[in-house]
């Protein structure tokens, strides 16, 4: 994966699961793994404390042209108005890449067991964080949600 002129990313891991295309709606139902390289199982020691985690992955399935697209109808509902990418949870975005929370069942070696994770069969994963207090939030007013 590359990004900008001299950047580069490794995948730390991929996606299984049975989702071959892409879906608009239940995600929520989808149990995946996340299968880490082997030279990585390291680091996560310790993640099966946590009950939430949020993945980070490259939508490596979006082309060239989508990486162009600036705006989009959100969720592709036609009756809703453009919206810019950053204000949407398109894949089509400059850069591709994808962040879930989801909820974590069960760690065995290398391998992570979520439910929730919005990625396809084969998907490769940046990066892999624990859920905590810290993602809240901040500030006196709860996060606005737009259809």
């Amino acid at each position: 994966m590359t990004g900008p002129k001299g950047y580069r990313m490794a995948p730390v891991g991929r996606v299984e699961n049975d989702v071959q295309e892409s879906m608009s709606q239940g995600w929520e139902d989808v149990t995946s793994e996340i299968v880490v390289n082997p030279e990585l199982e390291e680091c996560m020691e310790g993640i099966e404390q946590y009950t939430h985690i949020t993945v980070i992955y490259w939508m490596d399935r979006v082309s060239e042209e989508g990486r162009r697209v600036k705006r989009v109808h959100p969720r592709g509902r036609e009756e809703l108005p453009l919206r810019g990418v950053f204000a949407t949870r398109s894949p089509y975005r400059p850069n591709p890449l994808g962040l879930t929370t989801v909820s974590l069942l069960a760690r065995e070696g290398n391998r992570l067991r979520v439910r929730g994770l919005d990625a396809l069969n084969g998907t490769p994963v940046v990066d892999i964080k624990p859920y905590t207090d810290c993602d809240q939030p901040r500030g006196s007013e709860a996060p606005a949600r737009a259809e």
